[in-house]
């Protein structure tokens, strides 16, 4: 039985992904802004992701994923200083503090990973991502000079999705004409589920996965690199 630790516990995805862990008979430790939510085996309710923030926690930790993340859509022109800080922080800088506070935990695990939550956005030109294409481009880059850092002792690996049909992505679906245009802008005519990416991020925190390292999965239906119309 591992041990798994998740910041942004409160997503979709995170409880998708967490139950996927669960049903293999692992423990998995939520860590979210929002009040407790009851399928984890341990949960911690913080202010923020930064360094002061985490909790103290002294077990052995198998791995960790980082899945708070935002969708900040505006014109070039429309964006601040304030939008660009706030993107980073969130989605970047937050995954570092939160494997700083835990590098030592994991540290103490046999085989250990991380798992990062990138976008389609990181690598292809969306129009008005320039705030979330930048931060999530920073994660890419910092999943394969992490990996290249800490092996062969920790993978790292990350999960790159497109729109998928969670909360943070419901202003995007929230009327059937937006829910088709979305899936027709897709080269699987599909908008994402949780499930789907929680089966990706579980295959990169395993064992089942103990020859990867540094690698972004684009679960998207072929949106970074198809053109099908």
């Amino acid at each position: 039985m591992k041990t798994y630790l998740f910041a942004g516990a409160s997503s979709q995805i995170a409880q998708a992904t967490a139950q996927l862990l669960q049903a293999k008979g692992n423990t998995v430790i939520g860590i979210s802004r929002q009040p407790e939510i009851a399928i984890y085996d341990q949960y911690y309710q913080v202010e923020g992701y930064s360094k002061n923030d985490f909790p103290v926690i002294d077990q052995t930790i198998d791995g960790i994923v980082y899945f708070p993340g935002s969708i900040n859509l505006k014109p070039f022109h429309r964006l601040n200083s304030a939008d660009f800080v706030h993107d980073y922080q969130l989605n970047a800088l937050g995954a570092v503090e939160f494997t700083q506070a835990y590098l030592g935990n994991l540290k103490a695990s046999e085989n250990p990973a991380i798992v990062y939550l990138s976008s389609v956005a990181a690598t292809l030109g969306l129009p008005f991502h320039t705030s979330i294409s930048m931060a999530k481009g920073a994660i890419e880059a910092l999943t394969r000079s992490l990996a290249a850092e800490l092996a062969p002792k920790i993978r790292v690996n990350c999960v790159a999705p497109s729109l998928t049909n969670t909360d943070l992505g419901s202003k995007f679906l929230n009327t059937p004409e937006k829910f088709e245009a979305s899936q027709n802008r897709n080269p699987m005519k599909k908008v994402g589920e949780p499930i789907e990416i929680a089966n990706a991020i579980v295959f990169l925190i395993t064992q089942d996965s103990s020859w990867m390292t540094g690698q972004i999965i684009n679960v998207d239906g072929g949106m970074n690199n198809l053109k099908t119309s």
